[in-house]
This record gives C-alpha cells, structure tokens and sequence, in this order.
C-alpha cells in the first residue's frame, strides 16, 4: 500500500504533463482558457454574496457618501464627487481581490479543487490566470456601473482620456492585490480565511483613507498609511481624477514591490500546498 500512494502521484502527475503538453502542441490551450474564463466568472457572478458585495456596495456607499457634497471641492480644486468616485471604485476592486482570491481560493483547496485539477490535463497556470482575467472583468463591470451614477446623479465631468486614465489605473493597481488574496488562500484555512479576508480588506481600506480623508482621521492613523499597499493604490487613483500630491512614481514603485513580496508568497504557499497534497 506504501508503494502504492507513493507512485500513483508520480503516476497521475506524468500523465498530466503530457496530456497538457499534447493539448498545448494541438492547440488547445486557447480555448481551454477561455471556457475556464467562463467558469470562473459564471461560478462567482451566481454567487450573491459576490455579486452584490462587489458591485451593488460601491454604488451605495457613493450615493450615501458622494452625491449629498459631489459639486464641493478639494483645497486642492478636486471635485467631492470625482475624489469619492475614485475611492469607491478602488474599495470596490479590492473587495473582488480579498473576497475572490483570499476566501475563494482557500474554500476551493479546503474541498479538494486543487487536486482535481492537478489529475486534469489543464495546466495549473490556466487555472490561475482564468481567475485573475475574472476579477479584471468584475473590475471593469464596477466602473461601468459605477461611472455613469456618478456622471448622472453627482454630476461629474471628465475628459475621455481622464476616465480612460481613471479606469486603466484601477485595473492594473489590482493585479498586486491579486497576490496578496492568492497569499491567503494558500497560507490560511478554509475557515480562517474569511475572517483574516474581510478583517485586512476593510481595515485597510479605512487607514488608507478611501472611507473618510486621512486629514480627518487620528495622527497615528496618517502615520502608518504610507506604509499600506492601499494607501497607494488609493493614491493613484485620486491622481487620476486631479488629485495628483506629485509622488505617483512612489506610489507605482509600492504596487511593484508589493507585488513581488506577496507573489513570491503565493508561490511559496502554491509549492507548499502542492508539496503536502503530492510530496
């Protein structure tokens, strides 16, 4: 029996390979990522708590906090409506990276998905790169959901390369929050999971200032923000609506190393998940 489990791993994992690589060589690879593509949205788009957290939420949040001082200005001349309208869309995304990646990813390796995939043909990396195309286009339904509200109740007006800007700076500053929950999801149970998820995603939120402006938040509070990933984050995406504090090559800098940090984490969980399942 020893040398059973011991082989049918090796056995399962050669086969794997070469399946993928004979799927890859005819051409397959494509479309295999494009139905996981599917999958991956369909499976979170049918999920309420999903759906309606990430992208019902921001639109309240803005109409509750936005629209009642959307024509008032910033000392800096940025419009109310337009400064909210960036920190609700960045609160929102980061919901999709959090929720998605850090409870998604453990819940799914708690019910043994990672094991199913790993005996599939389909290469680990479509499993990967099908979930984060899927949080880019929840990412890109919240602005599209949430920019017209703002253009039609708060009155907020933009050059199109502006809201291009706006949108294109929202979508890429996700991708480090993607290895942050994909960090969770391999370092934390299924059960802690949610918990260490929605604790570090709104605490995070709040000191980095998308709730209320730091300026009105306690000093030890200002102190450590720069020192957050969102911090950042919210940084150039108030840039990208005028409200520019001259340190976006800074704040790009943050999001790469952040990047880096907790990618190297997410793929030293991967391996370590993968090494206690298979080693």
């Amino acid at each position: 029996m020893t040398t059973l489990r011991t082989i049918q791993p090796v056995a399962i994992d050669r086969t794997t390979r070469h399946l993928s690589a004979t799927t890859i060589k005819n051409g397959g690879v494509l479309p295999m990522l494009w139905r996981q593509i599917t999958a991956e949205f369909m499976k979170q788009w049918r999920l309420p708590i999903f759906s309606i957290s990430t992208i019902v939420f921001p639109v309240f949040f803005f109409i509750i906090f936005g629209l009642p001082h959307a024509r008032q200005t910033l000392p800096d001349g940025t419009s109310v409506g337009r400064y909210v309208m960036a920190s609700m869309s960045a609160y929102g995304l980061l919901g999709i990276a959090f929720f998605s990646f850090g409870i998604g990813v453990a819940v799914e390796r708690g019910q043994g998905w990672m094991k199913l995939i790993k005996a599939t043909p389909m290469p680990s990396w479509v499993y990967f790169v099908a979930r984060m195309v899927m949080a880019l286009l929840f990412a890109l339904i919240i602005c599209l959901v949430l920019f017209p509200v703002a253009i039609i109740g708060a009155g907020v007006r933009m050059p199109v390369m502006q809201w291009l800007t706006l949108t294109i700076s929202l979508l890429l500053g996700l991708l480090p929050f993607t290895t942050i929950g994909f960090t969770v999801g391999y370092w934390a149970g299924p059960n802690s999971a949610g918990p260490i998820a929605q604790f570090g995603y709104f605490l995070l939120s709040f000191a980095s200032g998308l709730w209320i402006p730091l300026t009105q938040l306690p000093r030890f509070v200002q102190t450590i923000a720069p020192y957050l990933p969102t911090y950042h984050y919210a940084q150039i995406a108030w840039s990208a609506v005028g409200a520019n504090d001259g340190k976006l090559a800074t704040h790009v800098l943050w999001l790469i190393g952040t990047t880096l940090i907790f990618g190297a984490l997410a793929v030293w969980g991967y391996r370590r998940d993968q090494g206690q399942q298979y080693g």
